[in-house]
């Protein structure tokens, strides 16, 4: 497919995943006339590579990690190290997150008016 095709599909802008190619993240076979191509699979991809952007890993990192992400046979011992301490800086960021939520509850409760409705 066509990057613009893989935009749509994916909702991810055509500068996006230029961008994403440029940082090794992410592959396409080019056409006689240059154009990029992109396999079905693709999507996917993109997809993996949004969800690990919003749980706040680099570009950087992902570029080291999606090759044993994508395929146990790569990971090696420091890889799987590094796929762990990511795990756990997510772990604490989903900490922090349901704390903050917990206390934006605590002050919703408390400034409710007291007439009884539940809200």
């Amino acid at each position: 497919m066509r990057i613009g095709e893989l935009a749509d599909a994916t909702g991810v802008s055509v500068r996006s995943l230029r961008y994403y190619g440029e940082q090794g993240l992410l592959a396409a076979d080019r056409t006689p006339s240059g154009q990029r191509r992109y396999p079905d699979a693709a999507v996917a991809r993109v997809e993996l590579i949004q969800q690990l952007f919003a749980a706040g890993l680099s570009s950087t990192t992902m570029a080291e990690l999606l090759p044993c992400i994508l395929a146990t046979s790569t990971r090696t011992e420091f890889l799987s190290e590094r796929l762990l301490a990511e795990r756990e800086r997510l772990d604490l960021a989903i900490s922090g997150l349901l704390r903050a939520r917990d206390a934006l509850d605590a002050v919703i409760v408390d400034s409710a008016p007291n007439d009884g409705v539940v809200r």
